[in-house]
């Protein structure tokens, strides 16, 4: 099992529909970074194309890598060492590519409900316990773009809980999905 998350900030949407840039957050890389090293991840890919906010990241990693925070927590220290910063996707998954030398299998997520058919969970386990190298994608914003949706090979399902309410923090749905996906894989 070898698989790699990607944190997709352009393209996404805005909550008009228009596609947009998103900023970084710091919350979004530590949390990433850490759920990335619980789960088993080999790296985290904060995908955005603007330089600003790739040099906030850069020195968000550092401090935490290499500087006072790697002193003071190791154990974030681990986790923030995961982080990878890309211009797009595509360079991502080049870089993937030649780690694993093979084209990673690529799952989207989107928590829309209309479009492209979801495949289930019980499948997404199956690809991610294989011996294909994988990108779990998830996007920020309002969502992924269509048009990146539709190069995925794969678009996981939508996280459902028991109202009508479908609008999860990028955090708290890459922490269902990865425990959804490797739960079952650890128990077995």
């Amino acid at each position: 099992m070898s698989f790699y998350i990607g944190l997709l900030h352009y393209p996404v949407y805005n909550r008009k529909g228009e596609i947009i840039v998103s900023a970084i957050t710091n919350l979004d890389l530590h949390d990433l970074a850490r759920l990335g090293k619980t789960y088993g991840a080999k790296k985290f890919y904060v995908i955005n194309p603007l330089t600003d906010q790739q040099d906030l990241a850069k020195s968000i990693c550092l401090h935490w890598v290499s500087g006072h925070g790697a002193a003071y927590n190791k154990d974030r220290r681990e986790a923030m060492s995961l982080i990878s910063i890309a211009s797009t996707l595509e360079e991502s998954l080049k870089e993937i590519q030649e780690i694993e030398g093979e084209v990673p299998t690529l799952i989207a997520t989107d928590a829309g409900k209309g479009g492209r058919q979801g495949v289930t969970y019980t499948l997404a386990r199956e690809i991610v316990a294989s011996n294909r190298a994988v990108m779990i994608l998830f996007g920020t914003a309002w969502g992924i773009a269509k048009e990146l949706i539709r190069k995925a090979d794969y678009l996981l399902e939508p996280i459902f809980g028991v109202s009508y309410y479908n609008h999860l923090s990028v955090r708290t749905a890459a922490a269902i999905t990865l425990d959804r996906l490797f739960s079952k894989i650890a128990e077995q």
